[in-house]
């Protein structure tokens, strides 16, 4: 972590906030920078207004990270989870996934679902620090490269 940075987060107030319409622009900013294959603006427009549990971490007006659960019977269903390419590696998704299993709790959830492409080996360690087990495999669940597809790992957390 450069000084710089950390002294701004030194100093910085972090709260969470509702990822809103009115804050897309800099949310999908961070999303083409985080990812090769983006979530649309489409995509969060919709999972706006189905109601599902939308979520941004911000120090002091900008993002950290995000996400984004969809609520079940007895489970929750993470569709996107998302750390500002800057303050990847500094423990954020930590932070972003206690909140929503905080949430998901509150909702009377008894598990935690989730889909991470195969080669997202930072992502697979992070949800396996924080509990989460593989469960199964979906294949050609992702788009990849070159008109490809990548499989996706679905894993769980008992809450």
């Amino acid at each position: 972590m450069s000084a710089q940075l950390n002294a701004f987060l030194q100093t910085a107030e972090v709260s969470f906030e509702p990822l809103l319409a009115d804050r897309l622009d800099e949310v999908m900013r961070v999303e083409q920078r985080a990812y090769a294959h983006p979530w649309t603006r489409a995509n969060f427009l919709d999972a706006l207004h189905s109601g599902y549990q939308a979520q941004m971490l911000m120090a002091d007006g900008e993002i950290i990270g995000y996400f984004v659960a969809m609520k079940g019977v007895d489970e929750v269903h993470l569709l996107n989870i998302t750390v500002t390419p800057h303050y990847q590696g500094q423990g954020w998704a930590k932070v972003i996934l206690e909140a929503l299993a905080i949430w998901a709790r509150g909702q009377d959830a008894h598990w935690l679902w989730l889909e991470v492409r195969t080669g997202n080996e930072r992502a697979l360690r992070a949800y396996l620090s924080f509990g989460f087990a593989k469960m199964g495999l979906r294949k050609a669940y992702y788009p990849a490269a070159n008109g490809q597809r990548e499989d996706a790992i679905v894993m769980s957390k008992r809450l």
